[in-house]
């Protein structure tokens, strides 16, 4: 592994040459274990402390595939999903693995007594196996994380359809939080030439799957003028939405949870920002018990900001803690396009503000390959950017994830695998000069400075 290491750490090394570096028979990759999957019984789960659960271990490594890739994986990022497959909740993931292995044969290396988590990577391509004719070994990559079948008539419209969707690194194995990792070589794309290994791996799933919900004709579709209400806009799915938005014309209001955060949304062209907990918004009267009021008030403070204009559009993920405030303000004719419940899953709404407002939910999961493409497609051109704001160490991996938990970063959590240090493999370096304000504005003390552990 050293020898891949310090071959792919030099920013002019010889593609052609990384045919031959050798594959070693085992890797260190962060994981959960089969055996400690009732660690946290009776354990309510914000107390749950993914760290833990979540350690590096050396694994066997996997032999690609027809179809597949290996690649050496230089950085990758904290996903939330990291921090659900850490907690063993809402299941534990050891079901996806073996799930995966009855429904596809050529899927029985992924149940394991282990699973290798993470669903971002950037890297450089090393094995190919059969049928792969786009990519080779010495290519440059990010992979987004939609591992699909595609042998089912439901997927050929939209890949998200198929049956056999899963997401890589969560319902699969052998994930990105790793020094290798195996993909499906349509899970890649090229990596953004004028980002570093972590900047570049911090925007897939994020990125994708705000870009599908907002912009995609699987999601809201958004135009030019619409008042698009943003959860979290300052962390890692709403940093992602909040620039969409703008880009496309669209008015964000820009929900945060404090002055930091507002400072950071301001900073991207935000002008609409909302900063809940300076403003005492408590959506539930207890555990049990929706508070409307506080829904109205809500409503009345966006109008406020907008000169009267209820959202068009409202970019849902926390779940249940805000889903009945999100239903309460769209618009009449209105969209709620909710992608995910890190606040919790079993949401409550008043259907009265759905159906006589005549209102939808709209369910969006990640992206298919074309949305993730036309993401990556806008980091590449300077026209999205990264928000990093901190990196740590692969050893350090459970920290990072805990971070993640407890919700007190901004942005993304990078996580170096390969790359042996911050600030490596850059290749348009003048493009990044146009753009390097915008590419560190997330980002905490730095850029520059050695990978950090609490």
């Amino acid at each position: 592994m050293k020898e891949i290491a310090d071959a792919l750490a030099s920013d002019g090394f010889d593609a052609a040459a990384v045919r031959d570096l050798p594959i070693p028979e085992t890797y260190r990759g962060a994981v959960v274990l089969e055996d400690d999957v009732e660690m946290f019984d009776g354990i309510p789960i914000r107390d749950r402390d993914p760290a833990k659960a979540l350690t590096v271990r050396e694994v066997p490594t996997p032999e690609p595939g027809p179809g597949e890739a290996l690649v050496a994986v230089m950085a990758s990022s904290i996903n939330y999903n990291t921090v659900w497959s850490s907690i063993f909740e809402p299941a534990s993931t050891f079901g996806f693995l073996k799930r995966y292995a009855r429904s596809v044969p050529s899927a029985a290396s992924h149940d394991q007594p282990f699973h290798v988590l993470g669903s971002d990577m950037s890297g450089v391509v090393l094995r190919t196996g059969p049928g792969v004719q786009r990519w080779k070994a010495g290519d440059k990559v990010v992979a987004h994380c939609l591992s699909v079948e595609l042998s089912a008539a439901d997927g050929h419209d939209d890949s998200m359809l198929d049956p056999d969707q899963r997401i890589w690194g969560y319902e699969t194995n052998y994930g990105g939080l790793a020094q290798l990792s195996l993909v499906k070589s349509n899970q890649l794309m090229p990596k953004p030439a004028h980002l570093t290994w972590e900047e570049a791996a911090v925007s897939g799933l994020v990125n994708s799957t705000a870009y599908r919900q907002l912009i995609s004709r699987n999601g809201a579709h958004i135009k030019l003028g619409d008042v698009v209400l943003i959860w979290g806009a300052a962390g890692g799915l709403g940093s992602y939405a909040t620039q969409l938005a703008l880009r496309a014309g669209a008015i964000p209001v820009c929900v945060v949870s404090s002055e930091r955060k507002a400072e950071l949304v301001r900073s991207q062209g935000a002008e609409l920002i909302i900063d809940r907990a300076a403003e005492g918004y408590r959506f539930w009267k207890d555990p049990e018990t929706p508070d409307p009021s506080e829904w109205k008030r809500f409503g009345r403070r966006i109008r406020e900001l907008t000169g009267g204009d209820d959202p068009d559009v409202v970019f849902e993920h926390p779940g249940r803690e805000t889903m009945g405030a999100s239903v309460y303000v769209a618009r009449r004719g209105g969209t709620i396009v909710t992608c995910a419940s890190t606040s919790g899953y079993r949401h409550e709404y008043d259907n009265r503000y759905l159906w006589m407002g005549l209102k939808r939910i709209v369910g969006t999961h990640f992206a298919n390959y074309r949305e993730a493409w036309e993401a990556n497609r806008l980091i590449a051109k300077g026209t999205v950017h990264p928000t990093l704001s901190a990196v740590y160490r692969l050893a350090d991996v459970g920290l990072a994830a805990r971070r993640v938990h407890e919700n007190t970063h901004s942005g993304k959590v990078g996580v170096l695998a390969l790359a042996p240090r911050p600030g490596l493999g850059v290749d348009d370096p003048e493009l990044r000069a146009r753009h390097a304000d915008a590419i560190d504005r997330f980002r905490e003390g730095d850029p520059e400075q050695t990978a950090v552990a609490d």
